[in-house]
C-alpha cells in the first residue's frame, strides 16, 4: 500500500491543471453555443481526463528509470524536471510504479465506457489515442520523445482532443470553432513540455532519449522556445478577426506578459539550469491563465 504523501509525489497532480483547463473551456464553449450544461458528462469527462494525465505521468517515471534516464539526470529542478525521483530515493519499486500507471489507464477505460455509452464510440476513440500516446510517450519501442514527436502529441491531447472531447461530450458534435479555441492551450501545453526538456537536455542525451531540445541545442532551441510561446497567441486574434470567436476571448492575451518575460529568461539563461526555473514556472502560469481568461471569455460572451 502507498502512503498517501508518496502517493501524491508520485501523480505529480500540480501539473494537471495541463489537461483540467482544456475540459472546462471545452465546456464552457458549449454553454456559450447552446447554453446547455450537462454536469454527469462533464464529470466523466474531466474524471477520464484526469486518469489519463496521472497515467501518464506515472508510466513516464517507470520508462525514464528503465532506460537509465533519471538515475543520470543531476541537473533536475524540482517540481518541473526530471520526473519525482522516488524510484531513485527507493521510496516506490518500479514495480510499484508501473503497476500504479496501469491502474489510472484502466480507470481511464472504466470511464471510457461509461461515457461511450452516454455519447457513442467517438469517445472510445479519443481515449485509446490518449492512452496509447500516453503510454508510449517515452515506452519503447514507439517512445514518442526520443523521436522527437512528444511535444506535438502532448499538445494533440491535452489540447485539441482534450477540448474537442469536451465540447462533444456536451453538444455530440465538433466545430471548427472549438478546434481553433483549442489551439492556444495545445500550444502552451506542448511548451511546457518543451521548456522543461533544457534541464534534462544532458541525461536525455546520455540516454539516448532525442528530444527536440536534445536535437536543436540548448541555443536553438531557446530560441524556439519563443516562437512557440508567441504563436500560442495568434489563433485567439485570428479566431476573433474571422469571425469564429467572440471578441471577449482577446481577454487571453492579458496572459502575454508572462509569455514575454518567460522568454527573456529562456534567452538568458537557457544554459543554466537553476536560473531557467522562473521560465518553467511562468510557462505553466501562462497556459493555466490563458486557458482561464479564453474560459471567462466564453462565459461572458453568453
Amino acid at each position: 500500500m502507498i502512503k498517501p504523501s508518496i502517493l501524491i509525489k508520485e501523480l505529480r497532480a500540480e501539473f494537471l491543471p495541463g489537461s483540467v483547463m482544456p475540459v472546462l473551456l471545452g465546456a464552457a464553449m458549449a454553454y456559450a453555443r447552446t447554453g446547455n450544461f450537462e454536469a454527469l458528462p462533464f464529470a466523466l469527462t474531466l474524471a477520464g481526463v484526469v486518469f489519463i494525465h496521472l497515467g501518464t505521468n506515472v508510466a513516464n517515471d517507470y520508462f525514464d528509470h528503465l532506460s537509465g534516464n533519471d538515475a543520470l539526470n543531476t541537473q533536475f529542478v524540482r517540481p518541473f524536471t526530471g520526473g519525482s525521483r522516488l524510484i531513485q530515493d527507493r521510496l516506490l519499486s518500479p514495480r510499484a510504479v508501473l503497476t500504479l500507471s496501469i491502474s489510472l489507464f484502466a480507470a481511464a477505460v472504466a470511464v471510457g465506457v461509461a461515457l461511450t455509452f452516454m455519447r457513442g464510440p467517438y469517445i472510445l476513440l479519443l481515449g485509446a489515442i490518449g492512452i496509447a500516446s500516453g503510454f508510449f510517450y517515452v515506452a519503447p519501442p514507439v517512445n514518442l520523445a526520443s523521436r522527437g514527436f512528444g511535444e506535438f502529441f502532448i499538445g494533440l491531447n491535452f489540447g485539441v482532443l482534450t477540448m474537442a472531447g469536451s465540447y462533444f461530450v456536451q453538444t455530440r458534435s465538433v466545430s471548427v470553432e472549438s478546434i481553433v479555441t483549442s489551439l492556444p492551450l495545445a500550444i502552451l501545453i506542448a511548451a511546457v513540455v518543451f521548456i522543461n526538456e533544457f534541464q534534462d537536455m544532458d541525461a536525455d542525451a546520455r540516454a539516448g532519449k532525442r528530444t527536440l531540445v536534445v536535437r536543436m541545442g540548448l541555443s536553438k532551441a531557446s530560441f524556439a522556445y519563443g516562437f512557440i510561446m508567441l504563436s500560442a497567441f495568434l489563433p485567439v486574434i485570428a479566431g476573433v478577426a474571422a469571425g469564429l470567436m467572440p471578441r471577449t476571448t482577446l481577454l487571453a492575451l492579458g496572459a502575454l506578459p508572462f509569455a514575454l518575460k518567460a522568454i527573456a529568461v529562456a534567452r538568458k539563461h537557457y544554459a543554466s539550469p537553476k536560473e531557467l526555473t522562473p521560465a518553467n514556472a511562468l510557462t505553466i502560469v501562462c497556459h493555466t491563465l490563458t486557458g482561464v481568461l479564453l474560459t471567462v471569455g466564453y462565459l461572458i460572451a453568453r
